[in-house]
Order: C-alpha cells, then sequence, then structure tokens
C-alpha cells in the first residue's frame, strides 16, 4: 500500500525560503548524522503541506563539499517526505540551453571526490540502483507546470556535477562537453544517492544561470553575472513550485525505481547488525532492517 505523500523541496542558490505559503514554520530537527543545512520550513498551501531546506543555509553560507547531505535527506525522512524536488543553479555546456532555461535531469556523472555518499558505511552494506536515478512523475510533473507557466524548459538532460567551490577549467569545461553533458553544479550529488538509499523520490530542476566558460563570449563566470539571473530563476521556480504542489499527486509512482529499491540492496547478513547501528538507521531503512 502506497503510504501518503509529501513533497519536500530542496532550494539551491538563490532559493533560500518559500513566499506565500500559510502557516509557515521553521522547526529544528535533530538527525543521526548532525544538523542539517537549516532548520525544515513546513508550510501549507491550499490543504497541501510540504517542507523545505535551504541546501546552503539561509544567507548562503554553506560551501558545496561542507553541505551535510545525509542531515538533510534524514530531517525530510523524520517529517514524512516521499518525494524530492531539488531546485539548483546550474551552468550551462551547450549553447541552446541560454541562462534563464529549465532543465529537467534524467541523468548524473558524479565528480565529487570528498564526500561522504552514503547512508552505509557502517556495518551494514547496501548497494542501490542509480541507474536511473530520477523520478519519472515528478519530472513529468515539473514539466507540465513549466509548460503551463510558459517557462523555457529542456525535458532530458545529464547534470555533472563537480566538487567545487571553484568553478571549471577551460580544460574540464571542454572535456565535460565532448561527454555531452548538458549542465554542470556542485550540488545533487550525494544529494540523489542518499534520496535513492532512502526510498525518497527525487527529481532535479536545474536552472541555467550562466554558461561555462567553454563559451568565447561567456568565457569568465562571475558571481556578480550569476546572482543577476538567479533572482529571476528564484521567481520563476517558486511559480514552478506553486504548481507542482497543486498537481503531483495525480502523476502516478506505482513504478518508480525509488519504490521499495531497499529490498534488494542490503547484502550484509542480519546477524552482524548491532543495535546501534540498526538504530542509526531507523529512519532511512527501518521499513526494512525491522522486517528481520
Amino acid at each position: 500500500m502506497m503510504k501518503k505523500r509529501k513533497l519536500g523541496i530542496i532550494g539551491g542558490s538563490g532559493l533560500y525560503k518559500m513566499e506565500g505559503f500559510k502557516k509557515s514554520k521553521w522547526y529544528e530537527i535533530k538527525t543521526p548524522w548532525g544538523k542539517p543545512s537549516d532548520k525544515v520550513l513546513i508550510a501549507k498551501l491550499d490543504k497541501e503541506e510540504i517542507c523545505f531546506i535551504p541546501r546552503h543555509s539561509r544567507g548562503h553560507k554553506i560551501n558545496p563539499s561542507n553541505i551535510n547531505f545525509r542531515a538533510n535527506v534524514d530531517a525530510f525522512k523524520q517529517v514524512g517526505v516521499t518525494d524530492i524536488i531539488s531546485v539548483s543553479a546550474v551552468g550551462s555546456l551547450k549553447e541552446s540551453l541560454e541562462p534563464g532555461k529549465f532543465v529537467i535531469v534524467d541523468q548524473f556523472i558524479d565528480r565529487t571526490f570528498s564526500r561522504v555518499k552514503t547512508f552505509f558505511d557502517e556495518e551494514i552494506v547496501a548497494h542501490v540502483s542509480m541507474a536511473k536515478p530520477t523520478s519519472p512523475a515528478l519530472s513529468n510533473c515539473c514539466v507540465a507546470a513549466l509548460k503551463k507557466l510558459k517557462i523555457e524548459y529542456k525535458k532530458g538532460g545529464t547534470y555533472i556535477v563537480m566538487e567545487g567551490p571553484q568553478f571549471s577549467t577551460l580544460a574540464e569545461s571542454n572535456l565535460y562537453r565532448s561527454w555531452d553533458a548538458d549542465v554542470i553544479g556542485m550540488t545533487n550529488m550525494p544529494e540523489a544517492k542518499l534520496a535513492r538509499e532512502a526510498e525518497i523520490r527525487y527529481c532535479t530542476v536545474a536552472m541555467v544561470t550562466d554558461y561555462d566558460c567553454w563559451h568565447p563570449d561567456h568565457d569568465e563566470v562571475d558571481v556578480a553575472m550569476v546572482i543577476q539571473t538567479l533572482q529571476k530563476n528564484a521567481s520563476n521556480a517558486q511559480n514552478m513550485i506553486k504548481e507542482v504542489i497543486k498537481t503531483f499527486k495525480n502523476f502516478s509512482v506505482d513504478k518508480d525505481p525509488a519504490n521499495d529499491c531497499l529490498d534488494t540492496a542490503i547484502i550484509t547478513d542480519p546477524k552482524l547488525r548491532t543495535k546501534k547501528t540498526v538504530k542509526k538507521l531507523k529512519h532511512i531503512a527501518g521499513r526494512v532492517l525491522n522486517k528481520r
């Protein structure tokens, strides 16, 4: 039986709060993995309750490498989130993806190297599939919202996740273009991997802020240029999210790759698990670990 669905929004650069919602309140959530990026905002639009975390904290205080991705996902799981929409600022690797355009990402290439990428790093080992890392239903819902709002978008695309916080070298940018990647950013890994381990459906809406340095007319990315586009994108993202909240339950998730994926992922002999580790994973994997 499908449990009650609840939408969680992770706001990237430029999206630090949600406007126009009722009964908004920030809650401090404790997790076994430390502190989330910020308190969790729980708010209502009409009768639908949603949750929101600003990935870099309000005021943009957290470096991409220092985001506590595990705590963010665990906090969402604790408050009942079943579906995550990640709103992320990115650079473009293609001429056709100009600043201001939204990309509904369906693939990732993870080039990060200094982040913890799993909840299962002690005692219990799990291998979830990331072949299809995003939710088709959530992606289709976002596309419908963008269409309705007449916001320029591309459905489908590959997001290169780099470590940062520096922008790419020209050689790196050209390498990623040779791989036919579409956009580049610093934050959706390991976020997407952890959402999958938590059996939370995940969708990325990537908002293009600039051409990466490969472009001969835009050879240097600077923060001022990015912020200007961010402000417009953030307004469009808020409007898109409001549309998604109204309709996301209309899109069937019966065959979503995140559903029950831990059933076939955990390889460790149940007899070797300690109570301490099972307790630590109770929000993330309790459904499976408590069966045995």
